[in-house]
């Protein structure tokens, strides 16, 4: 799943690129992505890229007409090819094309989806606000002025488990699975810990651990070519991934969340005292 460094890491690559470009043609392979589906693919063509920005985990290219928000849900990418054509020849291994859009005398821009059901979303709207998927995210945790009083808000004594509350983009804005993950385990915090019972000190810790973490992703991934984001963000993980690895604090086994089918882990030992916490 891309998270908010690598989409932000791409939102850079394609202002770099795409700043200042007309869209010609566009292809939607799956018709289930556009979302509204009154306003097709078809109408960004013929108009000029003013930017591109990031809004948590999704992407609004900005024209001088409609503005196209993309989504990139749990499994969804880019690829560019530069030049005239369409991209390479998808490999077996490659993720099924979605969408393509050619930008005449700069490249083609292919949308993919590598789930085993579409999540990649497409919408075109008049402001990137009128996207719903952006419309309810909530703050996002690397902004300047994203404070402690700000986490504040989002725990207050919610009995929800902090990891699902680090995910919920209605309360914070760009973090997935992966990144939860590793914040808790910089926090020493359990991922089955509820917000409501955190005292101040493991607050303190998950806010120092939001920032740090996030931070040195996003340094870390801005300059690499959206091909090579994935393999760079899986080599990063301390914990998310690692499952029967020993832990780069103690030297304990990662194991994996109770609960989570293997697709979220941590250190017993560094966040939860040696006593894996049941479900």
């Amino acid at each position: 799943m891309p998270e908010s460094p690598e989409v932000d890491a791409l939102a850079a690559f394609l202002r770099d690129t795409l700043r200042g470009a007309q869209v010609g043609d566009t292809d939607l392979a799956e018709f289930r992505a556009l979302k509204p589906r009154d306003r097709p693919l078809t109408q960004v063509s013929g108009h000029v890229v003013a930017e591109v920005r990031r809004y948590g985990k999704h992407i609004a290219l900005l024209t001088d007409g409609p503005v196209l928000v993309i989504s990139f849900g749990r499994a969804g990418w880019a690829t560019w090819a530069a030049g005239s054509g369409a991209p390479a020849d998808p490999t077996a291994e490659a993720p099924p094309v979605i969408a393509t859009l050619d930008f005449p005398g700069r490249g083609v821009l292919a949308l993919t989806d590598a789930g085993q059901w579409l999540s990649l979303g497409l919408s075109v709207v008049d402001e990137p606000a009128d996207a719903p998927a952006i419309a309810k995210l909530g703050p996002d945790p690397t902004a300047e002025d994203w404070s402690r009083a700000d986490l504040e808000r989002v725990l207050g004594t919610r009995r929800k488990q902090v990891k699902a509350l680090l995910q919920e983009q209605e309360s914070l804005a760009g973090i997935g699975n992966a990144y939860s993950d590793e914040i808790l385990f910089t926090a020493r915090i359990s991922p089955l810990a509820h917000a409501a019972d955190l005292t101040p000190d493991d607050r303190g810790r998950l806010y120092d651990a939001i920032r740090s973490v996030l931070g040195e992703a996003f340094a870390d991934r801005r300059g690499v070519p959206p091909d090579r984001q994935k393999a760079e963000k899986v080599a990063s993980m301390r914990v998310h991934g690692r499952t029967g690895e020993p832990c780069p604090q103690c030297g304990g086994e990662v194991a994996d969340v109770p609960g989570s089918k293997g697709a979220a882990q941590y250190c017993p030992q560094c966040q939860t005292g040696g006593v894996p916490q049941p479900v």
